[in-house]
């Protein structure tokens, strides 16, 4: 009895020593596990909660160079930067903030890009698929991420050309948050975001003159009464005269001189007229003519000028105003007498008299004051 009693308690810690190893490992694997949830190396691609709701993401953009741009399509091609900052405890590494952050461009950056949560942000006025994409991506000590999004493509712009030509337009980054509600995440901007938002110094653009980068906050109405963060930033550029007041202006103003010669090369002696009707009207009709044709030329290269009211549209109403004038003139005046007739020649002279210098001088100041509230 006592050699079998002995024997049991022995048996059992045998026992209880086989099942150790296994014990052993699955602590091992559980604290493996845990190690590697806790990592900032593996870091949790859902969305931060761990200082509330929204998220404020910084959003900031800058201009390297601007190929091309269709005022008449009314779009441009450019490479731009787009910079996207946030904090992220979860990509903390130290508590002081200690260390050298963490740098990756390129397929190393897209491949991190998918580990972690990156602000889920898209250029909303970009046309079709980018001819150039690239990240570039640095993760501090502290949790705090820096995105850099370098992309060449072609993007929708607002064309305003009411003051042409002495307009400015906006060549705008629509950066707006892509399925994120204001609840959610946020888009703002600081100084150090302004100050990031300058075009480069190489950014040229012919036939205009580059100027700053303006930042705005423009949320977007979403579905089922939500809103959508957004940031614009708008390229200021202004344009250059030389080339549109060669092609457009010298000729539009010219053309205003036309109806005026049929109207001052006609003279009056003991109230009859010097020069016959027929003469005078072929002036009008050829510059009728020349007007349609220069309507036609300036609208096939500027296309964007034959919609909406602006200077050129202008001009042209003043051209079609004054021949029509100058023909009424010398159809009542010189071709029926019409004045001579109901008053005598006498104030038919005084009458042409003060109407030879009334219309031109009306016309030259209806065109200055177009072209002063377009530069004003």
């Amino acid at each position: 009895m006592s050699a079998s009693a002995a024997a049991a308690p022995s048996r059992k810690r045998h026992r209880d020593m086989a099942r150790f190893p296994f014990v052993s490992a699955g602590l091992a694997a559980l604290m493996t596990l845990l190690a590697a949830f806790s990592a900032p190396a593996l870091a949790d691609p859902t969305l931060p909660r761990d200082k509330g709701l929204p998220i404020a993401v910084q959003a900031a953009a800058t201009v390297l160079s601007i190929a091309s741009f269709d005022e008449n399509a009314g779009k441009f091609r450019a490479t731009v930067d787009l910079r996207l900052r946030w904090a992220d405890s979860r990509l903390a590494s130290s508590q002081d903030g200690s260390g050298t952050p963490e740098t990756l461009r390129g397929s190393a950056a897209e491949a991190r890009m998918k580990e972690i949560w990156t602000p889920p942000v898209r250029i909303a006025n970009q046309v079709g698929a980018a001819e150039r994409s690239e990240y570039g991506l640095k993760v501090y000590p502290t949790g705090q991420a820096e995105l850099l999004h370098r992309v060449t493509a072609d993007f929708t712009v607002d064309v305003n050309v009411e003051r042409f030509p002495f307009d400015r337009q906006k060549l705008a980054i629509e950066i707006a948050a892509d399925g994120l509600t204001t609840a959610e995440m946020i888009l703002r901007f600081d100084q150090s975001d302004i100050d990031f938002s300058r075009p480069s110094v190489h950014a040229e653009l012919g036939g205009w003159t580059i100027g700053l980068i303006d930042l705005k906050s423009a949320p977007q109405p979403g579905w089922y009464n939500g809103t959508h963060a957004q940031v614009v930033a708008s390229l200021d550029i202004e344009r250059k005269l030389g080339l549109v007041v060669a092609s457009i202006f010298i000729p539009l103003l010219a053309s205003l001189l036309i109806p005026q010669l049929a109207i001052w090369l006609n003279t009056m002696e003991d109230g009859v007229f010097q020069v016959d009707t027929y003469e005078m009207v072929n002036i009008i009709i050829g510059g009728l003519f020349a007007i349609i044709a220069l309507n036609f030329t300036v609208y096939s290269s500027y296309t964007v000028l034959s919609v909406g009211d602006n200077t050129v549209n202008r001009l042209f109403a003043l051209n079609y105003i004054g021949l029509a004038s100058a023909l009424f003139v010398n159809v009542v005046f010189s071709r029926f007498n019409v004045v001579a007739r109901l008053f005598g020649p006498y104030a038919q002279e005084q009458a042409y008299t003060a109407i030879m210098w009334a219309i031109p001088t009306l016309i030259f100041v209806l065109a200055v004051s177009f072209l002063f509230a377009a530069y004003v």
